[in-house]
């Protein structure tokens, strides 16, 4: 008995756990951050990716890569499970992937993509790669029977000093300086595909932003995922895209004898249905007399010509409803020379509202003078290509608009409208948090040139944990330097050497060309915030994937109640 062992866990539960898990966890942490090194800079590949559908995706957005490599996710395994198929041997950025991440730490690296993009909307490549070279470091310390919780402990300090210089080499900015503003955002833009047409952009970003800025008791408000809505129509050519100042719809007027065009239109939005209210289950009605059928239609008549007299009793020239118009309601509308569009989606009816100053109303009989909007300048409908899009425009405030975008097919459409996602929360957090620092990995080589100082002055085993961090934050300039091409141990060595000299912080790599550039000469720069967010994300979680010593897997197959061995479906490797 005393020899025999104690089974705790059952008998499909796969456990790991000390050394080998931690060698595992940066292992993939590693192999996450390979992935996307080359989306880095302005010299960034694309990624081509071929969802489980069909469908392709092509970016160089290193959140989008993630996702789509993360979305086919099943088990946690032993190795993070990609399969490439390279269409070209000669072009690396024409790769077609088709994977599906199965190891637990690879997962919680993707998520931190997605927190950056929503949190502050850039930077996603840079912090999978930071996260990954911070794991990278502290891997020679655990080989060399250091205690994780000696490095977390040299992690964090180093966090708190790394937030504070950067603190101190930050700049603030005039946010109504129009031209200071298209500088950052193309900063932004010109590591991403759209920045041949980078003018326009950034033109597009910032109106966007300041047309939903809403400022109340002291507060200001950036809602771009709810106002500033992008429509992508695929055909013309991709300068053809604008701000309006107002919003458009993909819909058509219910009825062809309606208006097309109206100047200066009186707006009634609804969110009720302009039809006789039908029963919310099976609803029977009996009738014995030939008169009750009759009565029973004068009052579906009688109540839609109710509903319709209290809406002509504003006198509106546009009905906009998010559900249904009848054909009897459109005839008196059509009597009242007013235009109707129906089913319209709430959030497109919500920034009609924004728009032009109307509110939104539950039934027809609470309409009032003060609903009613009167602030756009012009509803037309237009025919682009094979559909017909309804314009608000002309709108004297609007807080809420929509960016038209054109281009030659929906994959250039899509990542064109990534970019400029992108672009407007750099515009919103610079809005937000006046602050810079210099891009070009400037920032970076400042942040470790002075940890490297402080950790001399440092006694014990922390020291070199800390000082690993100066190190690692060097990834950036150095995946800069290697995605452009050039000699990465010559420049890194002669920017560190750049960085020890006095006023020399905003000197960084040109991701063009590869050489030293002063940053401030070039105009790149950074927001605080997604530079704060960044570092801050990479170090917790490299300091999360630090702490875990011990995996335990319960996958709990089909069949395995009858005692039977699951068959293999073809193309799965089993585990």
């Amino acid at each position: 008995m005393m020899g025999r062992p104690v089974l705790v866990l059952s008998q499909n539960m796969k456990r790991e756990s000390g050394r080998k898990v931690q060698a595992g966890n940066i292992n993939a942490a590693k192999t996450i951050a390979d992935i996307i090194r080359t989306c880095l800079g302005p010299r960034a590949m694309m990624k081509m990716l071929l969802d489980p559908m069909g469908g392709i995706v092509m970016t160089n957005d290193g959140n989008a890569i993630l996702r789509e490599v993360g979305d086919g996710a099943r088990s946690p395994g032993d190795v993070i499970h990609v399969v490439w198929a390279e269409i070209d041997d000669d072009d690396s950025s024409s790769v077609a992937c088709r994977s599906r991440v199965q190891h637990p730490a690879a997962k919680s690296m993707i998520e931190i993509s997605r927190t950056q993009d929503e949190e502050v909307g850039d930077g996603t490549t840079s912090v999978i790669i930071l996260a990954g070279e911070m794991l990278s470091v502290a891997e020679q310390f655990l080989e060399q029977q250091i205690h994780p919780t000696v490095v977390i402990s040299a992690y964090r300090k180093a966090l708190d000093d790394m937030i504070g210089i950067l603190k101190e080499i930050s700049t603030p900015v005039d946010t109504s300086d129009r031209q200071l503003m298209l500088k950052i955002i193309n900063s932004a833009i010109n590591t991403k595909t759209i920045k041949r047409w980078a003018d326009m952009a950034c033109n597009i970003a910032l109106d966007a932003v300041k047309t939903v800025e809403f400022e109340e008791n002291g507060r200001k408000e950036f809602d771009i995922k709810k106002y500033a809505k992008v429509e992508k129509i695929p055909g013309g050519i991709i300068e053809e895209s604008c701000v309006l100042r107002g919003v458009m719809v993909n819909k058509d007027i219910t009825h062809p004898k309606m208006k097309r065009l109206i100047k200066n239109p009186r707006i009634v939005l609804l969110d009720c249905s302009l039809e006789y209210k039908k029963g919310e289950s099976q609803t029977e009605i009996e009738i014995t007399r030939e008169e009750d059928f009759a009565r029973i239609l004068q009052m579906e008549e009688e109540y839609i010509q109710q509903i319709c007299e209290d809406i002509i009793r504003l006198k509106p020239d546009l009905v906009i409803t998010e559900k249904g118009i009848s054909d009897l309601a459109q005839h008196y509308l059509i009597k009242a020379n007013i235009t109707a569009i129906r089913r319209v989606r709430k959030t497109d009816n919500n920034r009609i509202a924004r728009a032009c100053g109307a509110h939104i109303a539950s039934r027809t009989d609470e309409l009032r003078e003060e609903d009613v909007g009167t602030g756009a300048g012009l509803f037309e409908v237009k025919k682009i290509g094979d559909e017909y899009f309804t314009f608000i425009t002309e709108c004297k405030d609007p807080k809420a608009c929509t960016i038209m975008l054109r281009g030659a097919s929906k994959e250039i459409l899509a990542e064109v409208e990534r970019n400029l996602q992108d672009a407007m929360q750099v515009c919103r957090n610079v809005m937000i948090d006046p602050f810079l620092v210099p891009g070009g990995g400037a920032a970076e080589m400042s942040v470790a040139h002075v940890l490297t100082e402080k950790s001399k002055t440092m006694t014990g085993v922390e020291q070199w944990p800390y000082r690993a961090v100066a190190q690692a934050l060097e990834v950036i300039p150095r995946t800069l330097i290697q995605n452009c091409g050039a000699s990465t141990i010559r420049v890194l060595t002669s920017l560190r050497a750049k960085h020890t000299q006095d006023g020399c912080q905003t000197w960084g790599v040109d991701g063009e060309t590869g050489v030293l550039v002063n940053m401030k000469d070039l105009g790149i720069w950074e927001p605080l915030a997604v530079k704060l967010q960044t570092y801050k994300t990479a170090v917790e979680t490299a300091i999360l994937l630090l702490r875990i010593d011990d995996i335990v897997s319960g996958h709990k197959r089909k069949g395995d109640d009858q005692g039977k061995a699951p068959a293999a479906a073809p193309g799965n490797p089993q585990e």
